[in-house]
């Protein structure tokens, strides 16, 4: 009776002896990674660009220190969500609910009835209304069976008619000074604002969480091949319950960022932040059809559209002209991605 019989009849795999990689495995995920820092770095080269371009054209203002606290202010919150969005991609999922969901737990957390438990409660609320939002996703998706663009469609839906409810149209503004602080030069930490350290600390765990756990490496095989990751004794369905309450997590935060910054709930919160967080993150390097994330990648993809907005607001272009730029930039990477899976195919 053979190995295989043995498995076949036990209904128990036998032990096997430890899979050694082979060199030529070993130089695939190192072009992997070449590509990778490549990508990186000529993000950072379009970044660089982007910033002489600002500098030239409009030099007093785009380098002024008030001017560049506030695109990385402004990038923070996107970014944030952008950390979960590729996550979420990074699985094979998607999810389009993102903008929907800050403009939800950013209404409900400045209620009048949540600013009376001051910041504690204004954080808490919108934290928890965000990751219940990606439950709700997790267990449609995971559990229900729903494909992720119907599922976190309806979300989308949902969310926006939910927190126009709360709103009734209306802009529900901040009294709680303590949140209010947060957004003051006063605040600042060796002239960094506080918004950005919060950036930097998701991206920080989001990094480590992706290329250091085995929470990461079971998201990646996840979105690799689900099939052989259920094989392998992945749980997917879990997997991908608990990414998108990661992503609902993330637009918590990112609500709460925003009402600090804009010391305001609006119906209209997040407005497109489900296209610039996806894009960010597929010019970043995340590969949009799953098995394939780069934090750093979708990090600097926040920055590069940041910087753009920036340029365009400050040389008073139309914001029609900017969304074409965008819209460019993502076919573009697009087309790279394309090229770049037939040649790890070849």
């Amino acid at each position: 009776m053979t190995q295989s019989d043995v498995s076949d009849a036990s209904g128990v795999e036998p032990h096997r002896e430890k899979d050694v990689k082979s060199p030529s495995r070993q130089g695939g995920w190192r072009a992997v990674g070449l590509r990778l820092d490549v990508r990186n770095l000529s993000l950072l080269g379009v970044l660089a660009v982007l910033i002489a371009v600002g500098g030239i054209t409009k030099p007093d203002q785009f380098l002024d220190t008030g001017n560049l606290q506030l695109v990385l202010t402004q990038a923070s919150v996107i970014g944030v969500v952008t950390v979960g969005v590729t996550f979420v991609i990074t699985s094979g999922g998607i999810d389009l609910s993102v903008g929907a969901i800050v403009a939800l737990a950013s209404v409900w957390a400045t209620t009048l009835a949540t600013q009376e438990f001051g910041f504690a409660g204004i954080l808490f609320t919108a934290v928890i209304v965000g990751t219940a939002c990606g439950l709700v996703n997790g267990l449609l998706i995971a559990y229900g069976q729903l494909v992720p663009f119907i599922a976190t469609l309806a979300m989308l839906a949902s969310a926006r008619g939910l927190a126009l409810q709360i709103t009734d149209g209306r802009t529900q503004i901040v009294t709680v000074e303590s949140v209010l602080d947060l957004g003051v030069p006063d605040a600042y930490v060796l002239g960094i604002p506080p918004l950005v350290i919060v950036f930097a600390l998701v991206t920080v765990v989001g990094w480590l969480i992706l290329n250091r756990t085995t929470f990461g490496r079971r998201t990646v095989a996840v979105g690799g091949n689900a099939e052989a990751a259920r094989l392998a004794g992945i749980d997917v369905r879990r997997q991908r319950l608990y990414l998108y309450l990661l992503s609902g997590l993330c637009c918590g935060i990112a609500a709460f960022m925003l009402v600090v910054l804009s010391g305001s709930g609006q119906n209209t919160n997040g407005n497109l932040y489900e296209l610039d967080a996806i894009a960010a993150a597929i010019i970043g390097g995340t590969l949009l059809t799953g098995g394939r994330g780069t934090i750093v990648g979708s990090v600097l993809g926040v920055l590069v559209f940041t910087t753009i907005t920036n340029i365009f607001a400050l040389n008073n272009l139309q914001s029609d002209v900017q969304q074409i730029a965008k819209g460019a930039i993502i076919v573009a990477a697009v087309l790279v991605q394309r090229r770049t899976v037939r040649g790890e195919a070849t």
